[in-house]
């Protein structure tokens, strides 16, 4: 399961994060409703989801700094009107980057600082995909009200919203009675009566936007008791504070309910005893009525699909609740790069993925994504992230960010880097915060000068790419001196580097590791050992941020997916209805990367080409043995009616096969294998496949179809991974000694 968006970013993708920016504010809330320096929202709203309109009065309350001229931006039709004595409103006809956007602008005498606005109307919009290369299912919408559910954010504009300030908001919403609305915050009111609901939410906590989601749900709960809080001034009786748990569901499911308020239950505490005290009232998984992966300050909002995944809860799941903290209350600075996703990635999926002991193949995946959607076209850096809207600005604003923290981790060692994450936290919460800030907290807490690791990894475009040049040992003095010779073969200027290094020695299980410290285009070291060298590997674990030399990625869906272009090849023989149903599959992989797409019949070319990917559609195909001869020496063969795979027989029958390689013609380029005597099955396959990117094989069942089977050829030919001779001169492939146990 990739990553999961978030909506708030979406306000860049539509062009209008001119309209709602983002300041630094003091925060001192904890003794008032909501902090001065604060816009305040008192919103009462009446929705009428059958109708898709809504109505609604919001009390504004500005600071003393404010002018007394102000502007606000509103969606289109709402028709604004001021209800407080003295206070005007007249239309701005600013230009918008965004049709349904209007803009107002409000004058107050000076003595007012709180003034009442009524407005109403319909918001609709269609539901969008944003972004060709996710093809994740998911969509986004400028906002929606329908007898399916409500969800209006901050690109709705469903509510005033001025230029350039934080918000704090008391929302109350009226519903009809089988419904129930969900926002930020703590929720204050909850009423039922006999034709209509009454719910308030409140945040004091200084907010990016307002959402407001509502639906026929299902409610669920439990609390998260606290570890005791010390009284001010260490007298009296310790304060357990509760969280609150929280579940809104479509249908009634107890059982899934459960699963996610355990999820909660368990997760809060982990990630408070990293970082610092959670910081809202609750936490709620709500149940949206389109396929979505939202992530908002104090809930998550996920499609009906998503949820039923049993993976999720230890995947996507934590991952939403970590960012509350990264990017839901420490707010990224959009205009100088969001840190957020890549810090959120590596605290929650590869965190899991360490506690799995799979640590390494989590970041080998993460560098192949990189060489595999990353072209040079298509790279940025860390600066110019503000979120997800493609398969490489995901790779840079999640894959290199996390490992751009996973190398600071290692820099400053785990003890220093938590200490760093708390400080970050601590000084920012409810802040918009840089990677400057990051940079700030981590040299408080190390003592060390960061800014050239922070410059070559954030501001930097592009990744070092590293080689070996040569490796050689001799005897010396009863011992053995070990030489290699590393070079940076990337444009521009070198990196510095500190660069792992696993030496296998004759006669010892365990190899002998160090750090190599590269900060010249090429470099040589000399290692003295007290056994005989057998073999070299650099970086064996993946712990640098680099470009991969495709001889250490296993051929996977990634690097057709990624490609600029592709041909795919259709079997002419096939029945009609399956030859149609592939024709749609095509088109469907049309959708989901390459920039260039052509489809043939296999009759109707004479090679494969060199200069593209390739898609090979059937297994009657002309082309087939084009890629099961190369994948024999994997353990894989085909006969009429089997695929042996991975140790597995598996029947053509009621299955859908993958399979990937390397297109003979050019090495560097993808080819991809898809086979299905299903033709029902070949739309849920296209939608499943970009899911399932990093995978070399993918084996599935039904008209689903459901994944049984995937994994990953392995790589035996890393370049990275130099054989020495022994004592009798003689190089063999000997295993890589024993690596050191990481703890998580």
């Amino acid at each position: 399961m990739p990553n999961l968006s978030r909506p708030a970013l979406a306000i860049i993708l539509f062009a209008v994060s001119c309209i709602i920016c983002l300041h630094q504010f003091p925060l001192n809330a904890g003794e008032q409703p909501f902090a001065p320096s604060l816009i305040h929202h008192e919103i009462h709203v009446v929705i009428s989801p059958v109708e898709r309109r809504f109505s609604a009065e919001d009390t504004l309350t500005v600071p003393d700094h404010f002018p007394r001229k102000l502007r606000f931006t509103m969606h289109r039709g709402l028709n604004p009107v001021a209800r407080s004595k003295g206070v005007s409103i007249r239309r701005d006809d600013a230009l918008l980057p965004y049709e349904d956007l209007e803009t107002y602008r409000v004058g107050l005498p000076h003595d007012v600082k709180s003034f009442v606005i009524s407005y109403g109307g319909i918001i609709d919009h269609p539901l969008e995909q944003v972004g060709k290369e996710q093809a994740r299912g998911y969509s986004h919408t400028m906002g929606k009200i329908s007898h399916e559910g409500v969800f209006l954010s901050g690109l709705s504009h469903w509510y005033p919203v001025l230029d350039t300030e934080l918000i704090s908001f008391t929302l109350t919403i009226e519903l009809p009675r089988e419904w129930d609305a969900v926002s930020q915050g703590e929720r204050t009111l909850h009423l039922k009566d006999p034709d209509k609901t009454l719910v308030r939410w409140s945040s004091p906590e200084p907010q990016e936007e307002i959402y407001l989601i509502a639906g026929q749900f299902h409610e669920y709960g439990k609390d998260i008791l606290r570890s005791p809080v010390p009284p001010a001034g260490g007298e009296g009786v310790s304060i357990r504070d509760t969280i609150r748990a929280m579940v809104f569901l479509q249908s009634p499911d107890q059982a899934l309910a459960d699963r996610y308020l355990d999820a909660t239950v368990r997760y809060i505490p982990l990630y408070e005893e990293l970082i610092g005290p959670y910081p809202y009232k609750k936490f709620a998984l709500v149940e949206n009525f389109w396929e979505t992966g939202f992530g908002m300050p104090s809930f998550t909002l996920l499609g009906p699909k998503v949820i039923r995944f049993p993976f999720i809860l230890n995947t996507s799941y934590p991952h939403e609740i970590l960012h509350t903290w990264w990017g839901n209350s420490v707010f990224p600075d959009y205009s100088v790069g969001n840190w957020s996703e890549g810090l959120t990635a590596y605290l929650s999926d590869h965190l899991n993925a360490e506690q799995q002991a799979e640590g390494r193949d989590y970041r080998q995946a993460t560098l192949q994504k990189y060489a595999d959607y990353v072209s040079a076209g298509k790279d940025f850096p860390l600066t110019e992230f503000r979120s997800r809207h493609s398969s490489s600005s995901e790779a840079i604003g999640y894959g290199k960010s996390l490992m751009f923290f996973h190398m600071l981790r290692l820099e400053l060692g785990d003890e220093v880097f938590i200490r760093g994450l708390r400080d970050f936290y601590r000084e920012n919460k409810f802040r918009a915060a840089s990677f400057d800030d990051l940079q700030r907290s981590f040299e408080k807490v190390s003592g060390k000068k960061l800014e050239s690791m922070f410059t070559q990894w954030v501001t930097r475009t592009g990744a070092p790419e590293l080689l070996v040049k040569n490796a050689e040992s001799h005897d010396q003095d009863g011992l053995h001196a070990m030489t290699v010779s590393l070079e940076q073969v990337q444009s521009g200027a070198p990196y510095r580097l500190l660069v792992p290094i696993a030496i296998t020695m004759e006669g010892k299980e365990r190899a002998f590791q160090t750090n190599l410290l590269m900060d010249n285009q090429h470099e040589v070291f000399t290692l003295v050992l007290e056994s005989r060298p057998l073999r070299i590997d650099i970086d064996p674990e993946f712990d640098i941020f680099r470009r991969l030399d495709h001889a250490e990625i296993p051929p996977a869906i990634s690097q057709v997916l990624g490609s600029k272009k592709l041909l795919v090849v259709l079997p002419s023989s096939s029945a009609p209805s399956l030859l149609q149903a592939y024709r749609a599959f095509a088109e469907a992989l049309s959708k989901t990367g390459p920039d260039q797409v052509e489809v043939k019949l296999d009759r109707e070319i004479l090679s494969l080409p060199s200069d593209r990917a390739v898609c090979i559609i059937g297994r009657e195909n002309l082309w087939i043995q084009k890629l099961i001869s190369p994948l024999s020496r994997y353990g894989l063969r085909m006969d009429q009616t089997h695929v042996h795979i991975a140790g597995s027989v598996i029947p053509f029958a009621d299955h859908s096969i993958v399979l990937t390689g390397r297109n003979p013609e050019n090495q560097d380029s993808g080819l991809l294998f898809v086979s299905s005597d299903i033709p029902e099955a070949l739309k849920g396959l296209s939608r499943k496949l970009p899911h399932y990117h990093k995978y070399s094989y993918l084996v599935f069942r039904g008209v689903e179809p459901e994944n049984i089977a995937k994994g990953r050829w392995p790589v035996s030919d890393s370049p990275l991974t130099v054989y020495l001779p022994d004592k009798g001169g003689t190089s063999s492939k000997v295993e890589m000694g024993g690596l050191r146990v990481r703890k998580p």
